[in-house]
């Protein structure tokens, strides 16, 4: 059977299942005779990814929607069930951003656990992802749910599962939770109790300002230099901050203001939470255009530092001035790798760095911060992408003994120190580079200044992301074919430059989990990574060089990028 006619079934069903509200009916009778949008509405049910599952909003198997979510939330009530046996009632904490629909998926989870006689911990309004993580630790909770689509679009959301140990679900989990959503055969069978119904029987109960409060003073806890912000230099750093319309406003600037720091602004317009994201084209502080009005901002009031966090706040974004007083974003490498440098300094000052101290990153993670490790002594141990493997990592090495958790983090913004959680945490991460910015003030310096000294350091690291978004049934075969092409054909030689080793993790490497990722180690420690994403209809590639000059590096990341996307492109 095509993946057309199968999509074509998928859609006739729903039209027929008696489960399906009539206004979601309307909405699919509408697409009566669109076969190409019903085929990207039906070809597939939503499959977990790194981020979980996360698609369009709207009605449709391959679209989130209530009923999606249900389903999920149906399967997920079953494996918990079946991992507590007679051990006693299950507990799950769930938490949501200020996407559309994000409380109404919240709760709609929440009465499925509900009627299955799971306990569910609940927040009345928006929290962080890394909150999620941090709660379901500390109540002692089975598992957690987000309701999110991180910085995604305003047309997305999503559905993250988290285990006992506050982290993601990684392959093996989630493959026992995706088993059990699958066996779920129908609309019919996911169970519903109302809220009132629930919350009179001790099945729904909210959460407020004590688990608030629980978190905020545990991240502002892992301040390093209390005593530098207690002095004053906290007050003396300018920092500008925008939450992007999402979760961070109040946490963040909690956490800041517990920690020290009182000249702290807010971005007007950007403080609300808002689904639609109307100031910005995309709510990514990876992207410079989503800063523009705190520059603005920033320009009119001199500020030291600018600080955004994405919609669900784990990914945190900084801005600085460069050294001829123009504001620049910091990449998720360089302000990883200030990060690194930072902390470790401050431990080894303090006498509290660990013999066995390690720091963790992902495959596609520039080098540099792994260089300033191993400067310091400490181990570098390297995951695949999605900060869960280093979630996970920090609970082996909790188990083991082998090491001691000291920073995580990866190039697309996500950051954690401390161990009160297993996710990224732009709460934190606004603390420690607010914290660094103010630090070497003192200094005389800005942290665009350290940077620079890093890179006589240790070399000029540059990188670069490229990724081609292909939608639909047609794009899941482009980006299929795009990489069994470098996979089955790869090349000797990229841009001059000889190809000494091929990482195909699809098998499983370096004790890693099998995943569809492609990575090319040049003769000159320059590479190249090919990616399909886990959340959005795209392939990504990621480049990294290191020269002698910042000239050096710029040419040989030029060459690099233009000669591997003119390929990825002739088959997209």
């Amino acid at each position: 059977m095509t993946e057309l006619n199968e999509a074509l079934e998928r859609y006739r069903a729903w039209l027929a299942d008696p489960s399906i509200d009539e206004e979601t009916k309307r909405e699919l009778r509408e697409l009566e005779g669109r076969e190409a949008e019903i085929a990207d509405r039906f070809y597939r049910e939503l499959e977990f990814g790194t981020g979980g599952l996360r698609g369009v909003m709207g009605a449709g198997s391959n679209r989130m929607n209530a009923w999606t979510v249900g389903k999920a939330t149906q399967g997920l009530a079953n494996w918990l069930l079946g991992r507590k046996g007679r051990e006693g009632q299950p507990s799950v904490v769930i938490a949501h951003d200020s996407r559309r629909s994000s409380d109404a998926f919240a709760l709609t989870a929440a009465e499925v656990l509900a009627a299955n006689g799971v306990k569910t911990y609940l927040w009345p309004g928006l929290r962080p992802t890394p909150q999620l993580s941090f709660t379901v630790r500390h109540l002692g909770a089975d598992a957690g749910i987000v309701i999110t689509a991180s910085h995604n679009p305003p047309e997305y959301n999503g559905y993250k599962v988290y285990g006992p140990d506050g982290c993601q679900l990684v392959p093996d989990l989630a493959e026992e939770v995706i088993g059990h959503i699958r066996e779920v055969a129908g609309f019919a069978e996911v169970k519903r109790m109302s809220r009132s119904e629930a919350e009179a029987a001790g099945l729904i109960v909210w959460l407020g300002e004590r688990e608030d409060r629980a978190y905020h003073e545990t991240v502002a806890a892992q301040s390093l230099r209390p005593e530098l912000l207690k002095s004053g230099a906290g007050n003396e750093l300018s920092i500008i901050y925008t939450p992007l319309h999402g979760a961070g406003n109040v946490p963040v600037r909690e956490v800041l203001r517990l920690a020290g720091f009182g000249n702290v602004r807010v971005v007007p317009g950007q403080d609300q939470p808002d689904g639609g994201f109307p100031t910005v084209k995309s709510p990514n502080p990876e992207e410079r255009e989503a800063f523009t009005l705190a520059i603005e901002q920033a320009k009119r009031e001199g500020a030291d530092l600018i600080i955004g966090t994405d919609p669900d706040c784990d990914r945190m974004g900084a801005v600085v001035k460069n050294d001829r007083g123009e504001y620049v974003v910091l990449t998720g490498n360089q302000s990883g790798a200030i990060l690194v440098h930072y902390l470790l300094t401050a431990l080894k000052e303090q006498g509290r760095l660990p013999a066995n101290g390690a720091v963790v990153k992902t495959i596609v993670t520039s080098e540099m911060g792994a260089d300033i490790a191993r400067g310091f002594g400490v181990r570098v141990d390297n995951t695949l992408t999605g900060f869960k493997y280093i979630g996970e990592r920090m609970s082996r090495y909790e188990q083991t003994g082998e090491a001691t958790f000291l920073f995580g983090y990866e190039e697309s913004y996500g950051y954690l120190a401390g161990h009160y959680a297993r996710d990224k945490d732009a709460v934190v991460a606004s603390l420690l580079i607010a914290e660094a910015a103010a630090y070497y003030k003192r200094q005389g310096k800005t942290l665009y200044d350290v940077l620079l000294e890093l890179y006589e350091t240790y070399g000029y690291y540059l990188e670069a992301l490229e990724s081609r978004t292909l939608k639909g049934i047609d794009g899941v075969r482009k980006i299929r074919e795009i990489m069994e092409d470098w996979r089955t054909a790869p090349p000797a030689e990229v841009a001059g430059v000889r190809v000494e080793r091929v990482l195909d993790y699809l098998p499983g490497l370096d004790g890693l989990p099998p995943e569809n990722v492609l990575k090319f180690m040049l003769a000159d420690g320059s590479w190249f990574c090919l990616r399909p994403s886990g959340t959005e209809p795209k392939i990504k590639v990621y480049f990294a060089v290191r020269g002698r000059s910042r000239e050096e590096a710029d040419a040989a990341l030029g060459r690099l990028v233009g000669e591997v996307m003119a390929r990825v492109d002739n088959r997209s």
